[in-house]
C-alpha cells in the first residue's frame, strides 16, 4: 500500500466539496467545523468550488474532480477533508488523474459518499481515510466527551505500531435544525453505548480494512470502479448505514449480493457500524438479518461477525484507515491496528 505522510500541529487541511455543496447551503455549520480544525492547530485551505452552490456544484462532477486533484498535486496542503458527503460522487471518479494522485499520496478523509472515492482509491493503492467531515463530525466535536478529541489525534498524528479502538461512552444520533444558527456545534441528545454485538466468530484473525456506507457501494457495482474479485482477499470488510434508514430487507438484498459474488468466503471479518436511527427492536432484526444472510444463505459460519460498532452515521465515530492491516480477538472481543498507519 501507498502510505500517506502523518499530520502534524501547524500542517495545512485541504477542504473540498466533491459530493454536495453544503458549505454554501448551511455555512454556519461549515465555518464551526473550520474553527474546530483551527483549535486543533490546523492551518485551512479551501479549493475553488469548496463553497460553491449545491445545484451548479450537482451539474458540473468534473470541476468537483478538478478540486480532488489539485488537492493532492498541491505541495502546501498536507491532508484533505471533506466538507460533507451526499450523493452522487461516483460521477467524479471518471474525471480522477488516479496516476497523479498515486504520486503525490496523502491523507484524504471523508465518508459517507465519500465511499466512492475512497474505495476506489485504495482499490489502486492509496492508503485512505473513512471518518468525520468539517461539517458533520469536526463542527460537533466539542459537544462530546475529550476521548474524541483524543482519537482524532491518535490516528491522524501518531504512528504506533498499533492501535486499540475503544467504544465511545455515549453518542448522538443526527442534529438540531441546521437552518437555525442556534443549532451551530450541537447534536441530538446522547445516548447511553451499548456493548458491541459479537454475533459470530471465537479465534482471531487479521486483515487489511476496507469498506464504507452500504448504499454508496451499491453505486459503485457493476462499473470499472468496482473491485475485482481478487481484491476481496483477507479483508476486514466493513459497513454502516446512513442517516436514510435503508430497512432490514434492503440490507438483506444487499449483502446477498455480497455472497453472490463470493465475497464472504474471501474475507477474514465483517464489522457494522451502529445503524442510525434503528430501534432496539430493529437492530435485533439486522444483526438476525445479517446471520441469516452470511450464515444461513452462503455458509459462512467462522468468519467474525461484530456490530454496533463506533464508526459510520451517529457521532462521535472513529477513524478507519483503508489498506492498514487490523485484527479482531473474538476471545478478548478487542479489534485493533497492528499495523503503521503512517
Amino acid at each position: 500500500m501507498i502510505k500517506p505522510k502523518r499530520l502534524k500541529k501547524g500542517a495545512t487541511i485541504g477542504i473540498i466539496s466533491p459530493s454536495w455543496g453544503g458549505p454554501n447551503e448551511f455555512p454556519h455549520i461549515y465555518l464551526k467545523g473550520i474553527e474546530v480544525l483551527k483549535d486543533l492547530g490546523f492551518k485551512i485551505k479551501e479549493f475553488p468550488h469548496t463553497k460553491s452552490n449545491a445545484d451548479y456544484l450537482y451539474k458540473n462532477p468534473k470541476l468537483r474532480a478538478q478540486d480532488v486533484c489539485a488537492a493532492f498535486l498541491d505541495k502546501d496542503v498536507d491532508a484533505i477533508f471533506v466538507s460533507i458527503g451526499g450523493d452522487d460522487s461516483v460521477r467524479i471518479l471518471p474525471y480522477l488523474d488516479v496516476e497523479m494522485i498515486l504520486n503525490n499520496p496523502k491523507i484524504i478523509m471523508g465518508y459517507s459518499d465519500t465511499t466512492t472515492i475512497l474505495t476506489y482509491l485504495n482499490q489502486k493503492g492509496l492508503v485512505t481515510f473513512y471518518g468525520p467531515t468539517v461539517m458533520s463530525g469536526f463542527s460537533q466535536l466539542n459537544s462530546f466527551e475529550k476521548d474524541f478529541k483524543k482519537h482524532i489525534e491518535d490516528v491522524l498524528l501518531n504512528n504506533n505500531d498499533e492501535y486499540i479502538y475503544k467504544p465511545y461512552k455515549n453518542y448522538s444520533e443526527g442534529y438540531p435544525d441546521w437552518n437555525k444558527i442556534e443549532s451551530v456545534g450541537l447534536v441530538n441528545p446522547k445516548k447511553n453505548n451499548s456493548a458491541w454485538k459479537w454475533l459470530q466468530g471465537s479465534e482471531k484473525c487479521e486483515g487489511e480494512l476496507f469498506g464504507g456506507c452500504i448504499e454508496v457501494l451499491e453505486f459503485m457495482k457493476a462499473t470499472e470502479f468496482w473491485c475485482e474479485s481478487s481484491f476481496w482477499k483477507n479483508k476486514i470488510l466493513f459497513f454502516e448505514t446512513s442517516e436514510e434508514k435503508p430497512s432490514v430487507d434492503q440490507v438483506s438484498r444487499m449483502l446477498r449480493n455480497y455472497g453472490m459474488q463470493g465475497v464472504f468466503d474471501k474475507i477474514s471479518a465483517l464489522i457494522f457500524g451502529r445503524a442510525r436511527d434503528y430501534s432496539t427492536i430493529e437492530k435485533k432484526q439486522l444483526d438476525d438479518a445479517i446471520l441469516n444472510i452470511v450464515v444461513g444463505e452462503f455458509g459462512n459460519n467462522k468468519i467474525p461477525i461484530i456490530t454496533d460498532m463506533d464508526f459510520g452515521h451517529t457521532d462521535p465515530q472513529w477513524i478507519l484507515p483503508l489498506g492498514i492491516k487490523a485484527q479482531i480477538d473474538c476471545k478478548k472481543k478487542e479489534f485493533k491496528l497492528v499495523e503503521k498507519i503512517y
